[in-house]
Parts: C-alpha cells; structure tokens; sequence
C-alpha cells in the first residue's frame, strides 16, 4: 500500500529527471548551433576560393579547396550522425534558416525496379474486401549495384568433316593483350582509374583483391603499356589536329620522375596544349595534346610548336618570350604570336594584396576584375562581337589602367613587392592587351591551368613517374582521356571501345573515326 509521501517523491524525482534532459537538450543544441555556424564559415571561405580560381596559383588553391571540402564532409557527416534533439532544426545563429541541400530528380535514363506495397486485401474498420483506387504515392530511392568481376568464356566448338576429315573451328577472339585474360572494359577501368582517378596501381591491385581476384601491380602495370601503345597512333592524330588549330592555349606542371640508377626523384614536366573554341563560337571540336620533357628549357616548347602557326596564350615563361621573339624577328608576318595571361598578372597584386592589404594593389584588382566582368557577358558570343564589346570596352580601360600603373611605379622602390607586382603588368604590357584585338583570345590562360588540375591533383597519389619512358606513356593516355572528356565523353566507356575496336583489326586507313568529336557523332547516329 501507497503512503501520502511516495507519489511526492516520484513525481520529484521524475522532475529532476526532466530537468537533466532540458540540460542534456540545451547542450545538445549548443553543439548542433556551433556546429552548424562553422559549417557555414567553411563553406563562405570555400566559396570565396572558388571565386579567386585566377587569383592564386591554381595549384595551391586546388590544394586548399580540396582541404576544406574534406573537413566540411567530417563536419557534416558528424552533424548528420548525431541524433536529433528535435525533430525541428536550430535556427542559424545569424538568424537566418539554415539552407538545405536541393533535392534534384533522378534522371530518367537511370533503369526502374519496383515494388509495390500493397494496403491489404480486408479493411480493418469494417472488414470489407471491396475497394475502389483512389491514386498512389511514389517514392523514389536511389541504389546503387556493387560493381562486379564476371568472366567470359569464348567457346569455339571443334568440329571433323565426316567426308574429308578436315577441323573446322572458329578463330580465335581478338583481345587486347594476346594471350591475356583482360577484356576491354577492365583495362580502361585500370587505366582511368590510375591517370584520372588518381588510384595508383597497387591500390588497385587490393581493390581487385577484395572481389577475391589476385592481380599484381606488375601486370596492371602491363596493361596500361598495353594501351598505351594501342591509342598512341589516336594521340598522334589528336596532336595533328591540335596544332593545326589558329589559337593554342599551353601550360605545363612539375612532375616527379624517378632516376635510374640512385632511386631518387627528379623533375620531369608535362605540358599542354588545348584547342577549345567554344567561348567564340569557333568551328573546332575541343581537343588537349599532352607531352612530356625531362626538364624545363625553353627548346621544349620550341620543338613541340616547330610545326604551329598562330597565337599561343601563355604565361610569362621565358621560353615562349623567347620563341615569339624569335617567330617575330624574320621577315613577313611572325609565324607565332604569345598573348599574355591576364590571371597572371592579376595573381601577383592579389598575393601583395593578401600579405599587406595595399590599397593600391586593391584598386587593381578592383580594375582588373571590371575587365573579367566584360568577358563574363560577351563569354560564347562569336568572335566579332566579342571583338567589338572589347574595343568599345575594355580599351578605355585598360589605358587608364596603364597611366596609373606608371604613375604607381615611380612612386615605389624596385624592392617594393608591389612595384614588382606592377612591373610585371608593365614589361608584358603589349602581350597582355592581344586579347583585345582578337576576339579568339581569351582574357587569360586558365583553360591550360584546368586542362592540368586534374593532373597536379591526382600525382599525390601516384607520387612519381617510373621512368621518362613512363612520362611519355602519361602523355599519350592523357591526350586521349583528357580529349574525351572535353567533348563530352564517358573516358571509360570511350577508351574500352576504342581499345576493342582497334583489337578486332579497325583499319588504320580509318582512324579518324575514332577520334572522340566523331566517335561521338557515330555514337548519336547509332542511337537514332
């Protein structure tokens, strides 16, 4: 039997329970608030980056977006394994709604697998069996398939001829490596998995692994020399058409390249060359030629552009100074022209700017990105309009750009960091304002600096180059794969019927037809 005193005391230890969940729900909600305020700081910082792509050293600022998009994932992924106090969310603390991510349509070319819940077949107010469809509520998951291994067995049933005894069989498939056991779509796997996914081949090789299949690093290594020798003769090709092309964006970047004999590393370069027309209207099909060199002279360049005439849009490497000189000191009109790098004029006062908050390297870089503001409105238009915005534009000011810069620099010691910033701008004067009487040209060189990112990203990972053997290699996969991808490709399922084709004895005559802007157009007409 109950006294008076126990319910007192349960209901006052049931309050001092609630009490310490209130507690429990004010910190949680604390932690969740804070939590979600740094997310939103790191996301403001990685959005101003984004927007500063041609301030910094592409480089660099690859490396430090990549390092906040990692810590945003561990911050949000703890924010989304802790359980909810609530089912309502905290407020921002700045007193806005915390933005969500928007949830988009699946795409319609994705297949459908479904399952249909059905309510019963007896009601369970009145027990009747007869209904009547009002409509249905469809909700879609999206789910993935692990991939899987499978193997193909090409049987070629041997057959006598009952009247003269003669064998009879079907010949043998055409594959890849002779003799081998992979099949096209392995081997692209392999090798994008190595040149654009940054995998390198001994992780690949534990991958494998775990599908209980045992390749050593050595034969995926085999494999990608395989390719490499198959699509050099389409790199060839892709290397034609690039450098027939009236206006070359090139660049290049380190590349650590293992020396023979000590096991230590030294620094190879890969470089590229890009034809994309599209901001113009241009009539070429996107194209990247890749090419490796042991070091950086300037006879690199030189030998890779012997055959090249027209506008190369560049940084300020001596080499191609040299080169244009050079193309501009014989007679008639100069085979090559360098246009200058407006980003890379613009880098040197964002780094002075960043370092001392100059007011006067601000106000460049408040004048500059008026120039960028012009491009970003006439950017796909053709060549003449664009020509002509510039003309009307661009010109006044970037003349009054030039007075100032000159009456800045005699204002600064030559020691100064930002005398440098402005003298740079001024030795290149001439090259820099080539985009304005051109309207192919670009403002600036970043479709190089992209046409490289992919590489500067995934090399720390891959470490070096085995050989400059390797390099070369490198070259060749890379003008393929990078290619592909600027028209549009899937570089895998691209390079897997490239392969295949070749293999079954494609005609060399024909190799055109590879390439991937026709690869693509017989891609579209065999689907219609």
């Amino acid at each position: 039997m109950l006294t008076a005193a126990e319910p007192v005391q349960e209901i006052a230890e049931l309050r001092a329970l609630l009490a310490e969940r209130e507690t429990e729900l004010a910190a949680a909600r604390a932690e969740l608030t804070a939590a979600a305020l740094r997310i939103e700081q790191y996301k403001a910082q990685l959005a101003k980056l984004r927007r500063m792509q041609f301030g910094r050293s592409s480089e660099k600022l690859d490396a430090q977006i990549e390092q906040l998009e990692l810590l945003l994932e561990d911050l949000e992924e703890g924010d989304a394994a802790r359980a909810a106090p609530s089912a309502t969310r905290e407020p921002d603390p700045a007193g806005r709604e915390r933005r969500q991510p928007v949830r988009r349509p699946l795409p319609d070319h994705l297949p459908r697998e479904e399952i249909v819940h059905h309510a019963g077949s007896v009601c369970p107010g009145c027990g009747g069996t007869h209904f009547a469809k009002l409509g249905e509520d469809v909700t879609e998951v999206l789910e993935k398939i692990p991939a899987r291994l499978k193997v193909i067995r090409h049987i070629r049933p041997k057959l006598s001829c009952r009247s003269c005894e003669r064998i009879l069989q079907a010949p043998a498939p055409d594959l890849p490596i002779e003799k081998g056991r992979p099949g096209p779509g392995l081997i692209a796997g392999v090798v994008v998995g190595k040149y654009l996914d940054g995998l390198p081949l001994y992780r690949q090789s534990a991958i494998l692994l775990r599908e209980g299949i045992e390749i050593e690093r050595a034969t995926l290594a085999d494999w990608v020399g395989h390719v490499a020798w198959w699509v050099a003769p389409l790199a060839e090709l892709i290397g034609a058409q690039v450098m027939a092309a009236p206006v070359l964006h090139t660049d290049d970047t380190p590349i650590a390249v293992l020396a023979p004999g000590n096991g230590k590393t030294r620094t190879g370069r890969l470089w590229t060359y890009v034809v994309d027309e599209r901001p113009w209207q241009g009539g070429r099909t996107s194209a990247a030629y890749y090419r490796f060199s042991p070091d950086r002279k300037g006879e690199r360049p030189r030998d890779h552009l012997a055959g090249f005439c027209g506008t190369i849009q560049a940084d300020a490497f001596a080499g191609y100074e040299a080169l244009a000189r050079s193309a501009a000191s014989g007679r008639g009109p100069p085979r090559l022209i360098h246009a200058a790098c407006w980003a890379h004029a613009r880098r040197k006062f964002y780094d002075v700017f960043e370092s001392t908050k100059s007011p006067i390297a601000e106000e460049a870089l408040k004048r500059i990105g008026e120039l960028y503001t012009i491009e970003a409105e006439i950017a796909g238009h053709p060549a003449d309009a664009r020509l002509a915005v510039r003309q009307a534009r661009a010109v006044p000011i970037l003349d009054a750009l030039h007075g100032w810069l000159v009456g800045q620099r005699r204002r600064l010691s030559s020691k100064n960091a930002l005398a440098r910033a402005i003298q740079y701008a001024l030795s290149r004067w001439e090259a820099l304002m080539r985009y304005t009487r051109d309207g192919r040209l670009a403002i600036d060189n970043n479709v190089a600096e992209r046409a490289l990112r992919g590489i500067a990203i995934t090399r720390k990972n891959f470490l070096f180059l085995g050989s400059e053997a390797g390099g070369e290699r490198a070259a060749i996969l890379y003008t393929v794969l990078e290619s592909a991808k600027l028209n549009g490709l899937d570089p895998e399922a691209y390079l897997a019927d490239v392969i295949d084709r070749m293999a079954r004895g494609h005609p060399i005559n024909r190799l055109a037809e590879l390439l991937p802007w026709n690869w693509q157009r017989q891609a579209d007409r065999m689907a219609a």
